[in-house]
């Protein structure tokens, strides 16, 4: 997963490091992931560290100039840091604006009072879903993570039974509805129609996030069960403020990204036209990286004025907010740039080449191309935009509903069985407190039933529609 922006994808392919055969080249994935469990399972080294050695070791095995090897990582490590990593440091810096202020407390409060023990997973998928619809993933993740944490934390509930279907609404959202950059991607790279794409998009999503997330969680909570890690959960402020900022004015600066993102969507969308000026002002203003600094100016009137907080704080506020998120970057990037690592040794082109002769149906040969794709690299966009160039042709004489379902079959195909070779994988290991078994039998697994639910439900649709 490192959820790549569309103006990334565009760029031209990055030349193999390495021309090994296919046998050699798969063999090298085997053994590069094979190290990086083997040092984190057996030997318990930090993650960061397993991650560079084992894309130093897959570069080995594929026979690759040492040199190029380093290159392909440090430059997957620092596009990957470049694109999450100001969004993760602003969303923890919100994150603290929030929990500091009582405004977290707020909206906890709120949630724990309005919400029965049997609502709350169906509240925080619906919350999710809602919020991750214009956001990326990582965005949606920081913005999510502490209300999770707290939720699960002082309602007393199973971390799982509560985490699994926020992911839920969060990677469905991704992997299915436009406006996110896969779906998009596909759908320009298919010529399909972005309305009957999102209207089909929907109408997969919704019995898909119920199955993953709720459903799910009551035996993700059975197979693990642990509690909040304390380390990433905001200290109660609550208690030492005398006032705290209303539950509108909290929500309001939460949602404030969010609206702005989806404004731009929504511009794009009506507008197309990159050289109109309204165009060009909400791009910038419905950037993630703009959007979620604006929210943090906005909150220093809405959360830290109402709390009492003075100037002379902000700065000791930001700081803290930072320190629990370093270790997080660093793996979230190692992850990246084994993942790059793999792409510039040629997987995804062996997967391709491979591909091209099978003989199955367009839908099912999208939907397994993109899984593929998605098991070797790592990056969900990597196997939409993939699988999309290769399926493409296909779609010359597929109806509109068809082309569509073509679109929702690849992104369906490129959320299946996150590993340790996804950034996101790492993300929600490392926020969750999990170790990488865990991280397995819950987020892998709950990846896993999205793609394949979502795969059956677009092969049914194109049955009758």
């Amino acid at each position: 997963m490192t959820r790549l922006s569309v103006e990334m994808l565009a760029a031209d392919p990055v030349e193999p490091i390495t021309s090994a055969g296919h046998a050699q080249l798969g063999i090298a994935v085997l053994l590069g992931i094979a190290v990086i469990v083997l040092l984190i399972t057996k030997f318990k080294l930090h993650a960061f560290l397993s991650l560079t050695i084992g894309s130093l070791a897959l570069g080995a095995f594929a026979g690759a100039p040492l040199d190029k090897v380093i290159t392909s990582f440090t430059a997957g490590l620092g596009s990957t840091v470049a694109g999450v990593g100001v969004l993760i440091a602003l969303g923890a810096i919100l994150g603290k604006m929030l929990a500091d202020s009582g405004g977290a407390d707020q909206i906890v409060d709120t949630i724990l009072a309005k919400a029965t023990p049997r609502s709350m997973p169906w509240t925080m998928v619906l919350i999710a879903s809602v919020i991750g619809l214009p956001l990326f993933f990582e965005v949606g993740i920081v913005l999510l993570i502490p209300v999770v944490l707290m939720v699960a934390k002082r309602g007393n509930y199973s971390l799982m039974r509560i985490g699994i279907p926020a992911l839920a609404g969060l990677s469905v959202m991704h992997g299915l509805v436009p406006p996110h950059p896969g779906p998009l991607v596909a759908i320009d790279a298919v010529g399909a129609n972005l309305g009957v794409t999102l209207a089909l998009g929907v109408l997969i999503a919704i019995p898909t996030v119920i199955i993953a997330g709720p459903v799910f969680s009551k035996y993700a909570a059975r197979w693990v069960d642990v509690p909040a890690p304390d380390r990433m959960i905001p200290q109660r402020a609550s208690e030492q403020l005398d006032k705290r900022p209303s539950f509108g004015a909290t929500l309001a600066t939460i949602l404030l990204p969010v609206v702005l993102m989806l404004l731009k969507a929504l511009v794009d969308i009506i507008i197309d036209d990159p050289e109109n000026v309204v165009q060009r002002t909400f791009d910038v203003i419905g950037n993630p990286l703009i959007a979620l600094l604006v929210s943090v100016i906005v909150g220093i009137f809405t959360l830290l004025r109402p709390a009492g907080f003075g100037k002379d704080r902000l700065s000791g506020l930001v700081e803290k907010g930072l320190a629990p998120i370093a270790g997080i970057l660093l793996i979230v990037g190692a992850g990246g740039g084994f993942k790059q690592t793999l792409i510039d040794s040629g997987v995804g082109q062996m997967v391709l080449d491979i591909s091209k002769d099978w003989s199955i149906p367009a839908l099912l040969l999208a939907w397994l191309i993109a899984v593929v794709i998605r098991l070797a690299t790592g990056s969900a966009t990597v196997a939409t935009v993939s699988a999309a160039g290769l399926v493409a042709p296909l779609a010359a004489d597929m109806s509109t509903t068809h082309a569509a379902l073509l679109v929702l079959a690849i992104g369906a195909g490129s959320l299946f069985f996150s590993h340790v070779n996804d950034a996101g994988f790492w993300l929600v290991k490392e926020y969750f407190g999990l170790n990488v078994g865990q991280t397995i039998k819950t987020w892998s697994v709950m990846e896993t039933i999205i793609s394949v639910v979502a795969g059956a439900l677009v092969l049914l649709l194109s049955l009758v529609i």
